[in-house]
């Protein structure tokens, strides 16, 4: 029983460890793409929103998506989805991409805005690290715990 009180914050620390990497990663690759990358007119093929939530009690949060095709230096066509994009690019609109020619498929159709990309990435980092903090505090409040009753629960 001991076990599972340190097994499962053990988990969620790589878990948020997992998380905050790839978040980095992203954010890495998006100012790359941003500073480094080639520009290039792309078309927008399809413009649709999902919906997450359950409504009644609970928020709905509703995600727009934007399908763009632009033509990369190389002379291939490149389709690719970004979600999150601006509400006011629709169908049929051209806009300017960004783009490395090594992954052209990971285009991005928002404007530069390193601000506000650190400050994303910065609260994202923040709250992965409050997350893992209390898993930490978590574990020691149990080492606590079992070390004054000698490993019996009480």
């Amino acid at each position: 029983m001991e076990t599972l009180f340190y097994a499962v914050p053990c988990l969620m620390l790589a878990g948020f460890g997992y998380a905050a990497y790839l978040l980095v990663r992203r954010a890495r690759r998006i100012n790359r793409t941003w500073t480094h990358g080639l520009t290039a007119e792309a078309r927008c093929l399809r413009m649709y929103t999902t919906t997450s939530g359950g409504g009644g009690d609970t928020s709905v949060h509703t995600t727009l998506h934007h399908v763009y095709e632009f033509r990369a230096r190389d002379g291939r066509t490149v389709r690719f989805e970004e979600e999150g994009g601006p509400a006011t690019v629709l169908e049929g609109d051209f806009a300017t991409v960004h783009y490395l020619p090594e992954l052209p498929q990971q285009a991005t159709a928002k404007p530069p805005a390193p601000g506000r990309l650190v400050a994303g990435t910065g609260c994202g980092l923040v709250f992965l690290g409050v997350a893992g903090a209390f898993c930490v505090g978590f574990m020691l409040v149990a080492h606590e715990i079992f070390a004054e009753s000698n490993g019996l629960m009480p």
